[in-house]
């Protein structure tokens, strides 16, 4: 290489590319450069209110990178889960399925945390670490045989062995490394919000299979105010057909509560909007391949899925995990971690993964969008099955906690690279 010591560009400040530029540098403190660059770089992460739901294995990662601890009291475990299959308007809405929510003893599946608590903490790592924040695009590169030219929005051009592009769904880079896209829309929109309610959640988390699409309720940490009053929260994600969102968006805040009201329901109290509803397209897509000369895609520029499971994240977390671990593992070994053999690793190691998960999620989004009674019927059978087969359930949990897979990256079983 040209590059007097190796560098990674990575186009995308999101928490994907944040853990990667960390977990690199963690692993390799002075033995490659790390240049994370990204225009939102120059706002207030704490701005961002949205919720996720972080898998115990992206915990165990997180906690690996020593950026958990930075977290951890503002995170609210998922205790439980119960799962619910009606219509918007029926009277009760029987339990088909619930779940127990530890993984191991302590240890909760999951746990809510907003978006900018997360994106600051790791942030300030990365700075730690010595990370190279900068605070602009990625305007284009020029890959070449021994290096990849990445210019940046200032006009700046720099060598480096490998641009990672973690620049969204929408990925810039992607389409200009003439990566395919394979993609279809859902004629649905997620639309998610913070909502304020008069009892505690107790860690449960809830999902209403309803025919216009899933409603999650997801428990975020409690606050307590400084007259020593408690407010409760949650964090939803309603899946609605796309037709219908406008109008509820744009309806009377009134209008708006009541149509909360009927898919929250009333076992919380009183509920009321604590943030503002917005609303996102939902769709499948997943690039026809994760690299190309000298690049690699990382989160939602490699896959995007639906929501009904809370994997996204988790799957782009994953794609930093494997990452990394190949990169650093072909630098211990003398290799460049931007030369084709490598980059194939990182291909092979998470296409699977991704094509199943892409797979499932678009499967129960089309079983439990519908209201054909004959589904209805064999889905409530099905899930009812499942309710009462506890080593399945433990299966179920422990694959939505990332437990499953066998070769998952260190990072993810909680080992330093």
């Amino acid at each position: 290489m040209s590059v007097e010591r190796p560098r990674i560009v990575i186009a995308g400040g999101g928490l994907a590319g944040l853990s990667l530029a960390l977990a690199l540098k963690r692993a390799l403190t002075d033995g490659l450069d790390v240049i994370m660059a990204d225009p939102a770089l120059k706002r207030d992460p704490h701005g961002d209110l949205r919720a996720y739901a972080i898998a115990a294995a992206a915990r165990r990662m997180l906690e690996t990178l020593k950026v958990w601890d930075q977290v951890a009291d503002k995170a609210q475990p998922i205790l439980d889960m119960v799962i619910t299959d009606s219509r918007l308007n029926d009277p009760v809405r029987p339990t088909f399925l619930t779940f127990e929510g530890e993984v191991a003893e302590g240890e909760a599946f999951a746990h809510m945390v907003t978006a900018g608590d997360l994106t600051a903490a790791l942030i300030e790592a990365c700075k730690d670490s010595g990370v190279i924040l900068r605070a602009e695009g990625v305007t284009g590169f020029a890959a070449q045989s021994a290096r990849i030219d990445v210019t940046f929005s200032n006009g700046e051009s720099v060598p480096a062995a490998l641009l990672v592009a973690a620049d969204g769904a929408r990925s810039r880079l992607r389409e200009q490394a003439g990566i395919g896209w394979i993609s279809w829309p859902y004629h649905q929109s997620g639309i998610v919000a913070t909502i304020a309610h008069e009892r505690d959640h107790e860690g449960r988390a809830v999902e209403h299979f309803l025919p216009s699409g899933p409603f999650a309720i997801l428990p975020l940490k409690s606050e307590t105010l400084p007259d020593g009053t408690v407010k409760h929260r949650s964090s939803i994600v309603w899946s609605e057909k796309t037709a219908n969102v406008p109008a509820l968006l744009e309806s009377d805040p009134e209008d708006r509560l009541v149509e909360l009201e009927r898919r929250f329901g009333l076992q919380l109290g009183r509920i009321s909007f604590e943030t503002r509803p917005q609303a996102f397209p939902l769709s499948f897509g997943v690039a026809r391949s994760f690299v190309a000369e000298r690049i690699a895609l990382l989160g939602d520029a490699a896959h995007v899925i639906h929501p009904i499971a809370g994997q996204g994240l988790n799957l782009g977390l994953h794609d930093a995990a494997a990452l990394a671990e190949t990169i650093a593992d072909a630098l211990r070994l003398g290799m460049d971690p931007g030369g084709a053999d490598v980059l194939e690793g990182y291909e092979r190691a998470r296409r699977a993964d991704i094509t199943a998960m892409g797979v499932m999620t678009d499967g129960l989004n089309r079983l439990f969008s519908n209201d054909l009674l004959p589904v209805r019927l064999i889905r409530d059978l099905g899930l009812g099955l499942v309710d009462r087969m506890p080593g399945l359930k433990r299966f179920f949990i422990r694959e939505a906690a990332g437990l499953t897979e066998r070769d998952a990256p260190r990072l993810l079983k909680g080992e330093a690279l």
